[in-house]
């Protein structure tokens, strides 16, 4: 457990293992601590490196404006000080985004990528989309953090076996900064790199919940753009598969990267 100095600010990270790095770079209103069943999987085989993004968890809050490029900065930033040249990057959501903006900006740092529940833009498009973000402004500002969090735990995580993850999601959720959480927001909304990923030719698994906030078609769209990408779906899962149904995604994670 460490904090460095990157991009003239102060970031948490941790890490486990030895051999090639993996990054994990984690979604939003999230932190490290959401790599927690990755971790020790994946540090058997790995050095393996998860942090905080700026804005969240233990690293610095500073005020915005933010941006993905400016994310991406501090990931690369973070890779430099690491002295490993090259990492296999994996992101979910928030942090697949980075990944694309990563690969985009600095490609030398990049190995392979595994963007989870994720894609190269979030354009906003329909009425339906554009009240979604609403009402996410609408009840972080009004309710506060813990009030979203109990809305999105129960879409995360519906089934009645599942309390525990519910709990705990709320109460880590609650932890936020609600003006970084916001400065994030602005920063993921209108953002696109999908007219330049055809540049990535680093291998690419995609991985998918089939019951994801966005369907696996949004996925298999951008496929075919990536020089060398393959999708994995895992079945009966949400948006946060990593926690959802650790052990499966951990295998098809590890078996990707054996082969890199």
């Amino acid at each position: 457990m460490s904090k460095t100095t990157v991009n003239s600010i102060e970031l948490y990270f941790e890490t486990a293992g030895s051999g090639d790095t993996v990054l994990l770079i984690h979604g939003l209103g999230s932190s490290a601590r959401d790599w927690e069943m990755q971790i020790p999987a994946f540090a058997k085989h790995y050095r393996t490196v998860a942090f905080d993004l700026r804005g969240h968890g233990q690293s610095q809050k500073p005020k915005g404006p933010y941006s993905m490029s400016l994310f991406a900065k501090d990931t690369a930033e973070l890779i430099r000080s690491l002295g490993v040249g090259s990492v296999h990057v994996v992101g979910i959501s928030l942090g697949g985004m980075i990944a694309f903006q990563l690969a985009v900006d600095h490609p030398e740092l990049i190995t392979s990528m595994v963007i989870v529940n994720s894609g190269p833009e979030l354009v906003v498009r329909t009425l339906k989309e554009r009240w979604q973000v609403f009402m996410r402004f609408a009840i972080v500002r009004l309710m506060g953090m813990r009030k979203m969090g109990e809305v999105l735990s129960k879409r995360l995580f519906p089934k009645e076996g599942q309390e525990y993850l519910r709990q705990m999601f709320v109460a880590r959720w609650a932890e936020n900064d609600i003006r970084a959480y916001l400065d994030t927001m602005r920063a993921i909304i209108g953002w696109s790199v999908a007219d330049k990923i055809q540049t990535i030719k680093k291998p690419v698994l995609v991985v998918a919940a089939d019951s994801d906030y966005t369907p696996v078609s949004s996925k298999e769209a951008y496929i075919p753009t990536l020089g060398n990408a393959k999708l994995v779906v895992i079945e009966d899962s949400r948006h946060a598969v990593p926690v959802e149904k650790p052990d499966e995604f951990n295998r098809i994670v590890l078996e990707f990267l054996s082969k890199q």
